[in-house]
Formats: C-alpha cells, structure tokens, sequence
C-alpha cells in the first residue's frame, strides 16, 4: 500500500514539475487540514491522502534547493516524498505548530539521511569508478560527487541545529535570558559581545549577566538533550 501510494505522488509529481507551480493542488485551509488530520486519527486513508497530495508543492519547494546537487531530482522527489507521508503520519493537529513547518522539518531530514548514506555506501568497492561527466568532458567519478554531497549534508545538518537553537530559545528562555544569549553569542546576525559589554549595555553587573547566561545554557542544553 505504502509503496503503491509512493508511486501514485512520484508520478504526479515528476510530471507537475514540468509545469507551473500552479499544477499543484493548492494548499488547504487550516479548517479543511484540521478536519483532514481528525479523520486520519479515526482511519480515514482518503483524508490521509488528500493532506499528501495538497503538500507535493512543500516537497518541490524544498527539493528546489538541492538543484544544483549531482544527486538526480527523481531520487530526491521520492526521497522528499516518504519524508512528506512520515509528516502525515506522525503529525499531531492538537499541537501549536503548523503541519507545514513540522513537514518541511521532516522532508529536509529525509534528504539529509538520505545524503549520509550515500556517503556512507560511496566508500565501498566502487569509489573511483567513472560514472558521469562535467561540463568540459572530464570524467566524474564517485569521490567527487561524495565531496559535493558532503557539504550539501553539513550545510542541511547546520541548518537544522540553527532552526532548532531558535525554536528553543524562543520556547525555554525568560524574555532576559533570550536577550543576553542573543547579545552574547551574536544570533539574529548581530555582533557578538562580551559579558561586560552586556552588562555595560543593560545596565546591571557583569556577575549577573554571567549567572543569567550560564542559567540560559543549561536550560539550552537540557532541551537539546530532550
């Protein structure tokens, strides 16, 4: 069932990808998505594939950015697909974040697996075999696409820590602490200050910034370890 479903989208999608955006059945409303996922809990496979098919323009937009890869645009489709059906799958509606960010979630982590075992397997019997050429006619072989993909798996593995680390500096910090980490550690693309700039900038004592930033990590490290 799992595979024939798998096949049906795949399909689909190969040939919506040659056409506009707009060949995408277009996204649901919150209402109809909340209905949808309510009927999957009680069974509904018709729901269950409707939520499926009304996301494909998630998985194109997402394997959009791995274009420029050597790795073939089907494979990454399929790829991005399974990871599309586990997002339906163990989505939970009663829970505040959109279905759309936790699949986009799923989808990228997908790739990235997928990305690893590549690199993984790349190492066996066959590493030097030719299998391609570039643009000039030179001859590819697999170390050089296992080179490309392995910065194409650390920028997708950074990428996810970062959406992370905002995600829980949001949802575990005092509204203090999430100020002096910020400042601290220069995120949201600010310059990074020492404790006693910090301090010097709200106006209270450098121990005090250091107990409130050492308090903040801890709580940082906790959830990551969740």
């Amino acid at each position: 069932m799992f595979l024939e479903l798998l096949n049906m989208l795949c399909s689909v999608f190969h040939f919506a990808l040659h056409l506009s955006g707009e060949s995408f059945p277009k996204p649901l409303s919150l209402k109809e998505e909340r209905e949808c996922f309510k009927k999957i809990e009680e069974g509904d496979e018709g729901a269950r594939n409707k939520v499926i098919e009304h996301n494909l323009r998630l998985v194109a937009h997402v394997v959009k950015k791995y274009n420029q890869s050597n790795v073939d645009q089907d494979d990454l489709i399929s790829i991005g697909t399974i990871g599309l059906i586990k997002a339906v799958s163990g989505y939970s509606y009663k829970k505040e974040t959109k279905f759309a960010t936790y699949a986009s979630r799923c989808i990228e982590n997908e790739i990235l697996m997928y990305f690893r075992s590549l690199k993984k397997s790349a190492q066996d019997v066959y590493i030097s075999d030719p299998i391609d050429t570039d643009s000039e006619g030179n001859s590819l072989s697999l170390i050089d696409i296992v080179a490309d993909e392995h910065d194409i798996a650390d920028d997708i593995e950074e990428k996810l820590k970062a959406e992370k680390l905002y995600r829980y500096v949001a949802e575990c910090l005092t509204p203090r602490e999430r100020t002096i980490v910020k400042l601290r550690y220069g995120l949201c693309q600010s310059t990074p200050l020492t404790q006693r700039e910090v301090a010097s900038l709200l106006k209270i004592s450098r121990s005090y910034v250091s107990r409130i930033e050492k308090k903040a990590l801890l709580k940082l490290r906790a959830r990551f370890e969740q």
